[in-house]
């Protein structure tokens, strides 16, 4: 895994203030976490961030440098974006200790050609997208493959317990839950998604939660 840089610098400006920042420019952050005293307020270059957060899933280690000496490895917890212009205006980092396991979400990835949908018309209802797993930061993968070319008929379909796993990571989601199934129509499909714990395959949101005010309050911490 490439080691993923942001640079950036303390700032005193909070609060609705921070709007001048992003007219020059800037993105306002935050990092917080178990072992960071309190939080600590940033700025980002805008373009270079929204640049890299482009290629970042939400489990993605992010090492932030901050001018004056301070490195933190972090998560992205949260982002904001302008809903109209679709820019983001504010992002929280979770500080992590490389040498205590964390428990997160981490991305589901489908591929592969499934027998079903080529030989039946069948349509995929993906109950799952994400698993939530637990491990050290280091051994956090960025995304979990899923094979489909298994669901070879109508009915067939794919366990958490069938997916393989990088070594040192522990899934805690239940082992008999159904991630993807292959129904016969499309409003079977619509059934399906439906019925309790079944949802349509959707990008993952979960850092994307936005708040009324970025600075409304501290984050809480871990």
């Amino acid at each position: 895994m490439e080691k993923v840089v942001l640079k950036a610098t303390k700032r005193d400006v909070l609060g609705k203030q921070v709007r001048a920042l992003r007219r020059d420019g800037q993105l306002p952050a935050v990092i917080y976490g178990r072992h960071v005293d309190q939080p600590v307020s940033i700025s980002l270059d805008a373009h270079v961030a929204e640049q890299v957060f482009a290629k970042l899933t939400s489990s993605t280690l992010v090492t932030i440098e901050v001018a004056g000496g301070e490195e933190f490895t972090a998560i992205v917890r949260e982002k904001q974006r302008n809903y109209i212009k679709g820019n983001l205006t504010h992002v929280d980092f979770l500080a992590l200790d490389l040498t205590e396991k964390i428990r997160t979400k981490v991305r589901l990835t489908f591929v592969g050609v499934a027998p079903a949908v080529k030989d039946y018309s069948a349509v995929l209802v993906h109950r799952m997208d994400a698993l939530e797993v637990e491990c050290l930061p280091t051994d956090l993968p960025e995304r979990i493959t899923v094979d489909i070319s298994s669901i070879r008929e109508i009915g067939n379909n794919i366990h958490v317990r069938e997916i393989p796993l990088p070594e040192n990571v522990l899934v805690l989601d239940d082992e008999d839950d159904v991630v993807i199934v292959a129904t016969l129509v499309k409003e079977d499909a619509a059934d399906a998604a439906a019925v309790p714990g079944a949802e349509a395959a959707a990008p993952d949101l979960s850092v994307e939660r936005g708040k009324k005010d970025d600075e409304a309050a501290a984050p809480a911490k871990k």
